[in-house]
């Protein structure tokens, strides 16, 4: 078994070509070809946890390992550590194990990539991260890669990531400026990425009408990234969308703790277009007419993993079951 790290990882799922792949998972997730069940929660000693999470279609197969240990860092080690193992779902061959934190930042960033273009193809102006963590690189990269980028702010709790992720956005050849909070650009932002472990919202202000927010930091129902009248209107305007429903529903504390009406929640599966254009991401258009911001909230689910595993081994001729 070929045993890929970060780097190779990161080399065989482009944002681009990840994009495209996660819109074909979509569309198998509707047709009900790909399964992933909840995902498997065990406490570990000294309050480490371990997460099991499988995932497979008629071809393929993946296992997403995560442990989470809160104190590592004061070992000298990540708190959390990961890896995907790839399988031919018909043998049980091993094919590959991926690098798990590099698979779960580019398909996290690459689903809001197509969300974007899916639920507001016609966004623009200034890009806004907040978040200067492995999530918010991990966006700006995506976002610069896939649409019409210029400008971006960045705003973070912590000063020196704030300004390192603004370096690297000055070498992707963009303009990056550094806000000391949200609130100052908000407004401005023509799409606006929380990428945070925030418990309250980390904006107060009013965005423009026409913007894109993505959450996707925020992991369980303690956490909430986003205002809640926010998350209520885009509800209530039936632009509201979410990564996966059951999981939202169960995880999402941004539109749990906001009390929404999940009536107005729509799963982006339901968005995809059911003609396959190949390498193109196609774009849709949201409640034409109604005004108002497009909201999408991300939880994660084992589907993308797989959907980043089946491009990371299209390239090997070692599994017969690629196109």
């Amino acid at each position: 078994m070929k045993v890929l790290d970060a780097a190779d990882t990161r080399a065989r799922i482009p944002y681009l070509e990840l994009a495209t792949a996660l819109q074909a998972m979509l569309r198998h997730k509707r047709a009900g070809t790909a399964y992933a069940p909840s995902r498997l929660i065990v406490p570990l000693a000294h309050g480490g946890t371990l997460l099991v999470m499988p995932a497979t279609d008629e071809t393929l197969a993946i296992t997403k390992l995560v442990t989470v240990h809160r104190g590592n860092p004061a070992l000298g080690l990540p708190s959390v550590q990961a890896e995907v193992i790839v399988m031919d779902a018909r043998t049980g061959r091993r094919l590959c194990q991926l690098d798990g934190a590099t698979v779960t930042a580019h398909r996290t960033a690459a689903l809001t990539l197509l969300a974007a273009r899916l639920l507001a193809p016609h966004a623009h102006g200034p890009l806004l991260i907040i978040g200067g963590g492995v999530q918010g690189r991990a966006h700006l990269e995506a976002f610069a890669a896939g649409l019409p980028v210029r400008q971006v702010f960045i705003a973070s709790r912590t000063p020196a990531r704030a300004q390192a992720l603004a370096h690297h956005a000055a070498e992707l050849g963009l303009e990056a400026t550094v806000v000391a909070h949200a609130d100052e650009v908000v407004g401005q932002a023509g799409w606006i990425v929380a990428a945070t472990t925030s418990t309250k919202p980390v904006f107060t202000e009013p965005v423009r009408a026409d913007a894109f927010v993505a959450g996707v930091g925020a992991y369980n129902h303690h956490m909430a990234e986003l205002p809640s009248t926010l998350v209520r209107e885009a509800a209530a305007n039936h632009r509201l969308f979410v990564d996966s429903l059951d999981g939202a529903q169960a995880e999402a504390g941004d539109l749990i703790q906001a009390g929404v009406d999940w009536n107005g929640v729509r799963p982006l599966e339901m968005m995809v277009p059911e003609k396959v254009i190949e390498n193109e991401i196609e774009q849709s258009h949201v409640a034409a007419g109604v005004i108002g911001p497009v909201v999408f909230k991300s939880v994660g689910h084992a589907l993308w993993d797989l959907a980043a595993a089946r491009l990371a081994v299209q390239q090997d001729k070692v599994w017969p079951g690629q196109p």
